[in-house]
């Protein structure tokens, strides 16, 4: 079908936008599933000679006869010729168009409701959407978490107050709020008010939440005699050993005092060997003393001697500074009077010397100049690299507002795979985001999201896309909850035409859905679009190619007026 998606569209003959005038997509299902019965016959020319039904949105041929859009629809995109059941008249895409007075003259027919016979209502047509969301006989699933139960719209207030399994009740012992299906579990395993029989077998139950404490007084624990540190070496269940105690009393007091009696014998030991350290102590005591008496004086001489080295040698660094200064002259000097005896050029060594100093001036006030120059092209610097900055933003909003889709339609190209997939399994960026893209001028802002190593169930294994409602300018005037249905498609860079592509409808009651209060709602999509083995590894399909992956998607504008 991707295929000849293009073949009718971009003829621009059958406007989905106008043929769906007055209709949501979700009545339309409705009437394509469920019986619908008129009070009256309809007449045959209200019959689609495709489905031998009612025809649901009538779209007109160029032989005149009705059809439903989808089954026209369907005609223009799965035959190359296609030609009217009835009359084998050609039927050319650029002459069908949407029969409204056949579309309000059905809408204003009086049907019985869907669900009939439990529901007698009668309603015209156009009404029977309001009718069924208050029905009293409509099929409708129950809002507990977890229940997955059918049943009328009337039964469903008690089948949630009693009935339902998942509903929340309060444990009898704790008062926690838990699903009824899970109280038995809740009070085996995590009710910390639950009496629960002891581990070790003694005969009382205690408080899950009080077995620690309950350990500590538990007959049946095996514990050592409180005399253990005197030598007995009793150790029984706690009740055995509390009558031990009692009935051994005489036995333990003469553990006691045979100990106390060990321990008297080690403290006179002890007491001796401390007297003895003790005279130790005082003898080398006072021989520190002595040699503490003869070393006084000698360190005073070497400190002594210390200084005056240091003395004497900060002198003969002096002497031997001036004398090579004296010599440095005299070598001079002797130079000097050696070339010119009369000193005849002692002038021109002045002007000499008065030039070199000359000299030395302009080349300071040069490197001065040098120096505010420097600064100067500092600072011009600094002001060119905040130019060029701005001018790369500039330039790159400029290619993002270029390429951005006004259509509902758009195809992201993601670069270097690999590199990205290998950054998201190590938990670095584990998820990257497409550029936005609009349904139409002021439609809705939108983008996509991709977890290159898959995301919840998919992860690991997988390729998980989403698709994220982002706030736009024109929210306010936009119909809310967004109700189009989305199409995600892996392409095919063989040519071969193998797209990857699924659909889903949005949750009407899922706040992905609602108009966004921050920059973006939480992504909806899905976590196992496409196995990593499917996407890397097909034989008759290339969806990688030099690393670089494309991603489409379409959103459905049926229904869309635009601003």
């Amino acid at each position: 079908m991707a295929a000849n998606e293009y073949s009718y569209e971009n003829m621009g003959v059958i406007s989905r936008q106008n043929s769906n005038a007055g209709i949501s997509c979700e009545f339309e299902m409705t009437l394509m599933e469920r019986n619908l019965q008129f009070v009256e016959k309809l007449e045959d020319q209200y019959t689609c000679p495709s489905c031998c039904r009612f025809v649901i949105n009538p779209h007109q041929a160029s032989c005149g006869h009705i059809f439903c859009y989808q089954c026209i629809t369907m005609f223009l995109e799965c035959r190359t010729n296609p030609v009217c059941p009835v009359d084998n008249t050609v039927i050319k895409a650029n002459e069908v168009f949407l029969d409204n007075c056949c579309k309000r003259e059905i809408l204003n027919r009086e049907v019985f409701c869907v669900n009939s016979p439990n529901c007698l209502f009668k309603v015209i047509l156009c009404r029977l959407q309001d009718h069924l969301k208050q029905c009293p006989y409509e099929s409708v699933q129950c809002t507990n978490k977890g229940c997955t139960v059918a049943l009328f719209r009337k039964d469903v207030k008690e089948h949630i107050k009693n009935e339902c399994k998942y509903r929340l009740e309060p444990c009898s012992y704790c008062q926690t709020y838990v699903m009824v299906l899970q109280v038995k579990t809740h009070e085996q395993y995590e009710c910390l008010e639950y009496l629960v029989p002891c581990p070790d077998k003694c005969s009382e139950f205690v408080k899950r939440s009080k077995l620690a404490d309950h350990f500590h007084e538990c007959p049946e624990i095996e514990v050592d005699c409180i005399y253990k540190k005197y030598g007995c070496t009793v150790r029984e269940k706690r009740i055995k050993v509390r009558a031990h105690e009692d009935t051994a009393l005489k036995n333990h007091l003469l553990l006691v005092v045979e100990n106390n009696t060990k321990l008297e014998k080690q403290i006179a030991g002890l007491k001796e060997t401390l007297h003895e350290k003790h005279n130790e102590i005082q003898e080398l005591t006072r021989v520190v003393d002595k040699m503490e008496k003869e070393i006084k004086p000698l360190v005073q001489n070497v400190t002594r001697n210390d200084n005056m080295l240091s003395a004497i040698q900060k002198s003969l660094e002096d002497q031997k500074e001036k004398v090579s200064n004296i010599h440095l002259q005299l070598q001079q000097l002797s130079r000097s009077f050696n070339q010119d005896p009369s000193r005849k050029d002692l002038g021109h060594l002045r002007i000499s010397v008065d030039n070199l100093r000359q000299q030395v001036s302009v080349i300071e006030s040069l490197r001065d100049r040098l120096a505010s120059l420097e600064v100067q092209s500092t600072r011009h610097s600094g002001q060119l690299n905040i130019h060029v900055d701005q001018l790369s933003l500039n330039e790159e909003r400029f290619n993002c507002l270029e390429s951005t889709s006004y259509n509902g339609k758009f195809i992201w190209k993601i670069r270097d795979y690999k590199k990205k997939k290998k950054e998201a399994a190590e938990g670095r960026i584990v998820s990257i985001f497409s550029q936005p893209f609009y349904t139409s001028r002021c439609g809705y802002k939108l983008g996509a999201r991709a977890y290159l190593n898959g995301d919840g169930n998919g992860k690991g294994t997988h390729l998980s896309l989403y698709i994220v409602l982002m706030k736009g300018e024109f929210d306010s005037l936009l119909p809310w909850p967004f109700k189009q249905m989305v199409t995600l498609m892996i392409l095919d860079q063989s040519g071969a035409k193998s797209d990857i592509s699924d659909v889903f409808k949005p949750d009407l009651h899922s706040g992905s859905f609602k108009r966004p209060v921050n920059e973006m709602n939480v992504a909806s999509g899905f976590p196992c679009f496409v196995p990593h083995t499917t996407l890397e590894s097909s034989k008759q399909s290339i969806y990688i190619k030099d690393e670089t992956l494309f991603v489409k998607v379409k959103v459905d504008l049926n229904g869309l007026e635009e601003l």
